[in-house]
């Protein structure tokens, strides 16, 4: 059993500064991160804590030096979990570099999903371990973007097959249950020769070591782990290996430009929303709901509130 949100707790109307933008929020996404930091303290810094760090909202007001953007636009934020800049409350106040507008045709409930889903490698082809994750799904669109000649294979629940193939991009979608992934993967590349690169979004190589056997013994032979909060996975010798590691958007190189260029993205539909959306409800009650379904488990889909 896992902590509970204590208490419901008016604070006063944040006071904006020259670049912030004050926005009304009304729909929140619960993270995993949500979850670590109310049972674990994961990343907490003192308590009592408000929570939060996805969302979507209406811009209520904006400093005077913002542009671009004007009230009662309909926006999402990179939220950052704490006090005035967290998601879990009415009103945060969040500076200009982390919003986004959304498009129209887009709800709010669908756009808080994809704040923290958007955190090369020249390869023939891809080897993807959990797309149907929110930065599984995320990483499938943006290899598409950047090396679009790539063949992306991927792995995942049966279920969640035809909305990895069909709206995000991927070529090939594998059964992650499978007891001979490594042998399926390579059985999906022209001579059953094997991937270039496996790019592993869950920490699926430490429950499936043979999974480096779907490398190409003659390519490149790269793999890229996302740091999941488990024990780092080590690779063979002979495969050059990195681990990605969260980091908070001002401490990326170029961070100014990222919500800018998601913002493009969205506006060309050009990124597509990586997961579907389970609405768990209104109000406090429904983001604690969210939180006990988070623990629970869930998969290929991102859990919603209004508030």
């Amino acid at each position: 059993m896992g902590g509970a949100l204590a208490s419901l707790t008016t604070f006063t109307r944040p006071i904006i500064g020259t670049t912030d933008i004050l926005i009304r929020v009304k729909a929140v996404a619960i993270n995993p991160a949500d979850v670590k930091m109310i049972d674990q303290g994961h990343r907490v810094q003192s308590w009592p804590l408000v929570p939060g760090l996805d969302g979507a909202g209406v811009i209520e007001d904006m400093g005077r030096d913002v542009k671009g953007f004007e009230r009662g636009d309909h926006v999402l934020a990179l939220f950052v979990a704490g006090d005035e800049a967290a998601s879990f409350q009415s009103l945060a106040r969040v500076p200009e570099r982390a919003v986004a507008k959304v498009p129209a045709s887009w709800s709010l409930e669908d756009a808080a999903t994809l704040g923290r889903a958007t955190d090369r490698h020249d390869a023939t082809f891809s080897s993807g371990s959990g797309g149907s994750s929110a930065v599984g799904a995320a990483t499938i669109q943006l290899l598409r973007r950047a090396l679009p000649g790539c063949k992306i294979l991927t792995t995942s629940s049966p279920k969640h097959h035809a909305h990895l193939r069909n709206t995000l991009g991927a070529d090939t979608a594998l059964d992650r249950g499978s007891t001979t992934l490594a042998r399926d993967v390579r059985s999906a590349t022209p001579g059953c020769r094997g991937v270039d690169a496996i790019v592993d979004t869950v920490g699926a190589g430490a429950a499936q070591q043979d999974i480096f056997q779907a490398l190409n013994p003659r390519g490149p032979q790269r793999y890229a782990q996302v740091w999941t909060g488990a024990a780092e996975i080590e690779a063979p010798p002979e495969v050059d290996s990195v681990l990605f590691r969260g980091r908070d958007l001002p401490q990326l190189p170029g961070h100014e430009n990222i919500m800018f260029t998601l913002q493009s993205l969205l506006e060309e539909q050009k990124y597509q929303l990586p997961l579907p959306v389970r609405h768990v409800g209104h109000g406090l009650t429904a983001l604690q709901r969210g939180l006990e379904l988070m623990r629970d488990g869930v998969s290929g889909e991102k859990l919603v509130a209004t508030i």
